[in-house]
């Protein structure tokens, strides 16, 4: 959500004239004030540290966001050292802001917070103004009221450590702690939006219908207001296209009692509207809306608009726009970087994106959390569907606070992204290992809440460990499935006649798989593999990586009744449980480096399935010294032939055969230059690698 200055918001109107332009950009200085320096920090739990006088000159001095986990990044391999599992701090740590900030006269001031692991206990000058038990979602306190003129101190215990009160009680990830997502204080005028709805936007807009030359567009408004007297207003609500032009308008009078808040309906109309098709043409309309009193704007607020309808076919197809669309991808774990944690930048979340978007993508499944608001507005931008999740993940318990906490988790997931048009099913859950009553009272009370909050949507629910046909897999609309064929078990091949049997059983019931991959080391070359590596060992050969994807998505491409496709995973990321690949603490099932530097062989084999963009890549290149004489060539591509040769010889055709082209050669002793190319569009693509051959150590 972008809040707009009244002022700029007028002058930008006026500036529009007659012709109703209207350029919204980020939010003033004046509405929101971003609370990143100055931060006091310390790794312990300083009893009394909410006090203003409290003495802090020995602690830390931290910039915002910020992260007490990074030096623990590291960490991994715990039974390997024969020490327990989650050897890295999990515990309380403070932080400490002194901010000169008078409170004006007819002004809220709330305190917004990105995102705090795992719970925040929040002061404002030694009062308690809110306590929240969740990591990954973004909540405010209105701190009108305990604001004072001049200097005041804002103090926040955030706490990272395992508590049974809220989810997650496990996960294949480090949980970071800190204030690790910005924080901010805003500003609004006593008669405002509301920002007080689960940390959303107080904007909701959806398409109610699409027929042919028209979308009707339904806009909720939250409004309230905090003033001493009953205040008489307009809510004008308009639709902007993407040269800035308003396409739709709305305006509707409100009356509403002092302290009290209201949700101001609307219905707009577009004409002939540009519809968000995913990656074809991922258009993007913006919805603003205005508090107009006596004709003057004085608050406002802007989300993102993607017409279109998601759904699911009687065949288990997930539908966009009413038509079979077809989700496949990758999972992305919240993103990190090797040194910073969770403290990462639009730029570097864009570029995870990007190099998704590369590969072909049309979906990715945003494991196992509420991700930074970036990757869904990046999302909407590139046209992919994205899966979303609660913090469900393993381990449950059974009381009423750890149920309750979910749900409230849920309705802040949602009401912080149903705007986005990127957002295509919430996620319930991934791989309770528990069923019973209990587990079944959360599954059901997630699957209430997500329909209550936005019936538009389908849901999902990511199963494993227990019978396909769980009691606990069948609450939400659809169920997807956690396989590791061929790394934890059996052979690659057997995923599909898992598929077929489940289908046969279930064959109302939309199935998909929410996760497949093996792990892979680029320090790790092995070509040909000899046999298939143990999933928990130290050697994983990037080739069994790569044949592994090679025999699973040949098997499920062949299944269109699968309504999802995930790799497990893009990116590899920090996991302290493990001890395996090359290094501890690593899960290294990506497609990708945790570094983006590399990008592995089985990455080229999707692109070349699913991209449009011509492409070819000679696999195995960083098995640099070859055991053999005679070896195979093997090119990922998606045109019909390439060309090549080896040490400056004659050129040789060689016919690209599902996306892969093979060509054996004897290498000749030293080193040896192995040269690709093809044209495609009127351009050449090319690739080479250098391979050395010796007959003696």
């Amino acid at each position: 959500m972008k809040r707009i200055s009244p002022q700029s918001l007028r002058a930008r109107l006026i500036i529009g004239g007659a012709t109703w332009v209207l350029a919204v950009g980020a939010a003033s200085a004046a509405d929101e004030r971003p609370l990143t320096d100055g931060w006091r920090f310390t790794r312990t739990d300083a009893v009394g540290a909410q006090a203003f006088r409290f003495d802090d000159r020995a602690w830390s001095a931290v910039v915002v966001p910020h992260t007490y986990n990074v030096e623990d990044s590291g960490i991994g391999g715990a039974k390997a050292r024969g020490e327990p599992e989650g050897v890295y701090y999990r515990g309380p740590a403070w932080y400490r802001l002194t901010l000169d900030q008078t409170p004006r006269p007819g002004k809220r001031y709330f305190l917004h917070f990105g995102g705090a692991t795992l719970k925040a206990d929040v002061y404002l000058n030694g009062r308690a103004v809110g306590t929240h038990e969740g990591g990954y979602a973004a909540f405010r306190y209105d701190v009108t009221d305990a604001l004072r003129s001049g200097g005041n101190l804002l103090a926040v215990r955030v706490d990272n450590a395992r508590n049974t009160r809220y989810a997650p009680l496990n996960g294949d990830f480090n949980i970071f702690g800190g204030l690790y997502r910005e924080v901010k204080l805003i500003e609004t005028p006593d008669l405002h939006i509301d920002l007080m709805q689960q940390g959303g936007p107080g904007l909701h807009v959806r398409t109610e219908a699409l027929t042919p030359g028209q979308a009707t567009i339904g806009a909720r408004v939250q409004v309230r207001n905090d003033s001493r007297a009953a205040r008489r207003f307009e809510v004008l609500t308009r639709v902007i296209d993407a040269d800035g032009a308003v396409v739709a308008e709305t305006r509707t009078p409100t009356t509403l009692a002092a302290g009290r808040g209201q949700t101001v309906e609307q219905t707009l109309a577009l004409v002939n509207p540009r519809l968000w098709e995913g990656r074809r043409s991922p258009y993007l309309y913006r919805a603003v809306s205005e508090i107009l009193l006596d004709g003057q704007a004085i608050d406002s607020a802007e989300v993102p608009l993607g017409v279109r309808t998601v759904g699911l076919s009687d065949k288990g197809e997930f539908l966009l726009n009413g038509q079979p669309y077809a989700l496949y991808g990758a999972n992305i774990q919240m993103p990190t970087r090797f040194g910073k944690g969770p403290i990462v930048t639009d730029a570097e979340i864009d570029e995870d994106m990007q190099i998704m978007s590369d590969m072909g993508v049309t979906a990715l499944r945003l494991a196992h959390m509420q991700h930074p608001q970036r990757v869904y507005e990046t999302a909407n931008r590139l046209g992919l569907l994205l899966v979303t999740e609660v913090p469900l993940i393993d381990d449950m318990d059974p009381s009423d606070q750890f149920r309750e906490n979910l749900v409230q988790q849920m309705r802040e997931l949602i009401a912080q992204n149903d705007n986005h048009p990127s957002v295509g099913l919430w996620g319930i859950g991934n791989e309770l290992r528990t069923s019973g009553d209990a587990a079944n009272r959360l599954m059901a009370a997630l699957q209430s809440t997500a329909k209550e909050m936005d019936p538009t949507r389908p849901t999902t629910y990511a199963h494993c460990c227990l019978a396909d046909d769980d009691s606990i897999a069948q609450h939400s609309d659809t169920v997807s499935y956690n396989r590791y064929f061929g790394w934890y078990w059996t052979e690659p091949k057997d995923i599909g006649p898992w598929a077929d049997e489940l289908h046969a059983r279930m064959p109302h019931r939309p199935i998909g798989v929410s996760e497949y991959g093996a792990g892979a080391s680029i320090q790790h070359q092995e070509d040909p593999v000899l046999r298939r590596p143990v999933a928990d060992g130290y050697w994983h050969p990037e080739q069994w990586q790569t044949t592994f994807h090679e025999v699973h998505w040949r098997e499920m491409r062949q299944r269109p009744f699968l309504w999802s496709n995930f790799i497990w995973l893009g990116f590899d990321f920090p996991s302290f449980k493990r001890n395996e690949g090359d290094r501890p603490a690593i899960n290294d099932k990506g497609l990708v480096t945790e570094d983006r530097q590399t990008r592995k062989d089985a990455y080229y084999w999707y692109q070349a399935n699913w991209s449009n963009e011509p492409m070819l890549h000679i696999t195995s290149r960083r098995d640099v010294n070859k055991r053999t004489q005679r070896v195979k060539v093997k090119i990922f591509s998606n045109q019909d032939q390439v060309r090549l040769r080896l040490n400056g010889g004659d050129w040789t055709a060689v016919p690209v055969e599902d996306h892969a082209a093979v060509w054996e050669i004897d290498l000749a002793p030293g080193e040896n230059l192995v040269e690709a190319t093809t044209e495609a569009g009127g351009r050449e693509l090319s690739d080479s690698v250098r391979w050395n051959y010796r007959t003696t150590p």
